[in-house]
């Protein structure tokens, strides 16, 4: 009778730290696409703020944000660390780029192009992420990420469509692609300390402090009084959704996943973003456009499947790296 070798023991704890690891991986995948859909369902509520007072009503709407997040956060017993030293200067970097500039780009921007060549800027930003996050850690980018950052990027290109635009068009898409990756890769650096309620309480109300400042200069101190039932409805619904809440849902899946692997989630808003048109009474997707959502859902299976472990750097990366959050989340 042949005897066969008994398994080998496996370390006390190995098994619970994997299922713990894993349950912090699907929460992480959830919680980053659950805030892509409120993003992607908001872009046919933004239209309505077309006609606004556009830096006064941002004000308003990152001022609610901030004071619904701390009355969340002491409710909940979330503990909000105070800003130390350079910490300011990173969550101040997120408001300005990821929030103000951002929100500027995409006006100015529909000035010059159709709101697909924005939309395809931003359906990049998984590439972007895939690989600054892993050059921020001082790893060399997973070829896999980097993949399944092109098949994210494909897709979300598919379903946002083409559209005409000049070359100032052009310059604020770019524009748009480097804030919309600035909102995440600027805040991994204080993220592991502050926490992702810490990062949008303090995000929020820098914004909305810049938002005051310039829409007082270019607005007037009255604006808000121009300010619309549908208008306020509008900005009640970005304030709680689109940002109270899908900050925080963001924030901790960049935690969870790291920055490169999270980045991939991006590609869900332009798919929430075609979803809502429909239940508005828009016409079905075309052909291209599922082709595009199929590509964005597999290219969110193959990286999402990706060891997490980071790559070793190469032999003459010598600096230290910037820590995006501890691996064991």
């Amino acid at each position: 009778m042949v005897r066969t070798a008994p398994p080998p023991r496996l370390p006390s704890g190995t098994v619970a730290t994997t299922s713990a690891a894993q349950r912090s991986r699907v929460a992480g995948t959830l919680a980053g696409a659950s805030a892509m859909v409120f993003v992607g369902g908001s872009v046919a509520v933004s239209g309505v703020l077309s006609g606004s007072p556009l830096f006064t009503a941002q004000a308003v709407r990152y001022a609610v944000a901030c004071l619904l997040l701390l009355t969340a956060a002491r409710l909940s017993g979330q503990r909000l660390a105070l800003p130390i030293g350079t910490e300011w200067a990173w969550l101040l970097g997120v408001a300005t780029t990821g929030l103000v500039v951002f929100n500027v780009a995409l006006v100015e921007g529909s000035r010059h192009a159709e709101p697909a060549v924005l939309g395809v800027a931003v359906a990049c930003v998984p590439l972007i992420m895939a690989v600054a996050a892993p050059l921020m850690e001082g790893a060399r980018p997973s070829p896999v990420v980097l993949v399944a950052a092109l098949i994210v990027t494909g897709g979300a290109a598919l379903v946002q469509g083409a559209g005409r635009s000049d070359l100032a068009g052009l310059a604020w898409a770019a524009v748009v692609l480097g804030c919309e990756a600035g909102f995440t890769l600027l805040a991994v650096p204080v993220l592991r300390r502050l926490g992702p309620w810490g990062v949008s309480v303090h995000t929020t109300w820098l914004a909305a402090v810049v938002f005051a400042g310039v829409g007082l200069v270019h607005e007037g101190p009255s604006a808000a009084s121009r300010l619309s039932r549908e208008d306020v409805l509008a900005v009640g619904y970005l304030a709680i959704a689109v940002t109270a809440v899908a900050f925080v849902l963001w924030y901790s899946s960049v935690q969870r996943l790291g920055a490169g692997v999270a980045g991939l989630l991006t590609g869900v808003a332009p798919v929430a973003a075609a979803g809502a048109g429909v239940v508005l009474g828009g016409p079905p997707p075309r052909p291209l456009v599922w082709v595009g959502i199929a590509l964005v859902a597999s290219g969110l299976a193959l990286g999402l499947s990706a060891d997490r472990r980071p790559r070793p750097p190469r032999s003459d990366q010598r600096r230290a790296p910037i820590s995006l959050g501890d691996p064991s989340w």
